[in-house]
């Protein structure tokens, strides 16, 4: 016997849409309701326009419904919520309005990469420039806790006809992270090519507007996320992250093989050496070379790439970075020394647009070696 309809509204009432007080058959989110023998068919109306979204409403529903019968398949039309704005905004023209497109990579995970990307995009931010930010990492995103937005969703805009995600301002900065359209205590158990899609939706379906820089913090290693990056976007350049430890430069090492490859070709801008030292205190002059001296230093000269700036190992950083406010926004040493990085970081940009063409698209045919 076929499920009726009456039991599908039933068990969709019992379906709460995540980060929402509304179930699934409220008004404005139930559309239609139709069953074609074993094959039940909705149409949702939802404001959330990410594919874990939508995968995860989806598995409810499935599981609800196939509790009644194994044999029942289910198919959901998801239509996105737009939020409309004035006549005046400006037309979105893809990526054209973003001047310059910078990737923070690491070839190691732990070595403050994310740290350096938060506090370099509100560096820039403070000194005039209109920056974004991408938390690329899908699997860790760590950029909504970092600029306090942890409890923030994203909404979608129509602009010009085409829907877009507004990503959340912080500090003057629009972020826009997979951790503001999922639960913080949720697993991100994704294959690459879900995880590429997340990836390719926050860049391109998102409206930007006109930025300086786009700011891309990138996950550890050189995987899925990294090829979708280079396929997806001309980047302007990428930023090394590295401690001076010898496991960390073997890594920042692939890392750079990875964006100097022939089908890759990406300028790297220079490296940047983290927890440099220690220094306690009550000895400020003392250091410490927890782990190890010149790590960075020396690999930069070995592979010829300019150091931006060596970052010592500071609690009140990390202290900044928990507590959802960029080390920046100190009005002390701490803020000095990033706004120092950020204008070393402008001026190697600008070098590099000088003295080398745009960066295109790339077209990966062949990537071994890239992993």
């Amino acid at each position: 016997m076929s499920i009726t309809k009456k039991e599908i509204l039933d068990l969709l009432g019992s379906i709460q849409i995540p980060s929402d007080n509304k179930t699934l058959i409220h008004s404005d989110v139930l559309k239609d309701v139709s069953i074609n023998g074993s094959v039940v068919e909705l149409k949702l109306s939802i404001k959330n326009p990410t594919l874990q979204f939508r995968k995860k409403i989806e598995l409810q529903v499935t599981q609800a419904i196939q509790k009644t019968s194994s044999k029942n398949t289910v198919k959901i039309d998801f239509v996105i919520q737009e939020k409309q704005v004035s006549g005046n905004q400006k037309p979105h023209q893809a990526m054209n309005g973003i001047k310059n497109i910078i990737a923070i990579a690491s070839g190691k995970g732990g070595v403050g990469k994310s740290t350096v990307s938060s506090n370099l995009a509100t560096a820039l931010s403070i000194i005039g420039k209109k920056v974004g930010l991408i938390d690329a990492d899908i699997y860790g995103p760590s950029m909504p806790l970092m600029f306090d937005v942890e409890k923030e969703k994203p909404v979608v805009s129509n602009i010009n006809g085409k829907s877009l995600i507004e990503p959340i301002v912080s500090y003057g900065v629009k972020i826009l992270s997979i951790g503001f359209f999922s639960n913080p205590s949720d697993a991100i158990v994704w294959r690459g090519p879900m995880a590429s899609k997340a990836l390719n939706q926050m860049i391109h379906q998102a409206n930007w507007g006109d930025l300086d820089y786009l700011i891309i913090d990138l996950p550890p290693g050189t995987g899925d996320i990294h090829l979708t990056l280079v396929q997806s976007i001309p980047l302007t350049g990428a930023i090394i992250v590295t401690t001076p430890q010898p496991i960390s430069l073997i890594d920042a090492k692939k890392a750079a093989a990875m964006f100097n490859m022939k089908n890759i070709n990406v300028p790297i801008i220079g490296m940047v050496e983290n927890m440099s030292w220690f220094s306690p205190e009550d000895n400020p002059k003392k250091k410490y070379y927890i782990f190890g001296k010149d790590g960075g230093k020396n690999l930069s000269k070995d592979l010829n790439i300019p150091l931006l700036y060596r970052f010592p190992l500071l609690e009140s950083v990390r202290e900044s970075s928990d507590v959802g406010r960029p080390a920046t926004l100190q009005k002390n040493k701490n803020a000095e020394m990033f706004l120092k990085f950020a204008e070393k970081v402008t001026e190697k940009t600008n070098e590099r647009n000088k003295n080398i063409s745009k960066t295109k698209r790339v077209k990966i045919t062949h990537t071994k070696g890239c992993s």
